[in-house]
């Protein structure tokens, strides 16, 4: 080891001592502040409520983790899920091509509607119970907005 190294060695081992030093001084200056004094005493006061609050929060990460890894739990959600939505996107798929039937079929026919087809029209379950519902459907929105 030469002469230089060496000096430069202790140098560098001064000067981690001196940051530390430094560091040390600086923690010092600022626990002597009243502020972090008052908030370390709050802190005293409150660790009894805080490490329940942790041991809470283990618990519920804990919770979390083995449910959000159970592979079985996941599938049978899933599975759960898709039993639900799957009636409804069914029902959404037949009435979308209704629609789109009945828009065609619109299209297609030119003719127009009389005083009499309408009233033939009337007659029609369908219809009864279309109108049946628009005319409740208008009375809770009146009472809606009262």
């Amino acid at each position: 080891m030469t002469p230089a190294s060496a000096t430069q060695e202790v140098s560098t081992a001064q000067s981690a001592d001196l940051a530390t030093a430094q560091s040390s001084v600086d923690v010092l200056d600022q626990l002597m502040q009243p502020e972090v004094q008052q908030s370390l005493t709050v802190l005293v006061e409150n660790l009894p409520k805080l490490a329940e609050m942790v041991t809470v929060l283990t618990k519920a990460y804990d919770f979390a983790q083995s449910v959000a890894t159970d592979k079985v739990l996941i599938d049978d959600l899933k599975g759960g899920l898709e039993e639900f939505v799957k009636p409804v996107q069914e029902k959404a798929k037949g009435i979308a091509a209704a629609a789109i039937e009945a828009n065609e079929r619109a299209a297609a026919d030119s003719t127009s509607v009389g005083l009499f087809g309408l009233l033939k029209m009337l007659k029609d379950p369908q219809v009864q119970k279309t109108l049946r519902f628009a005319q409740a459907f208008l009375n809770v929105l009146a009472e809606k907005q009262k």
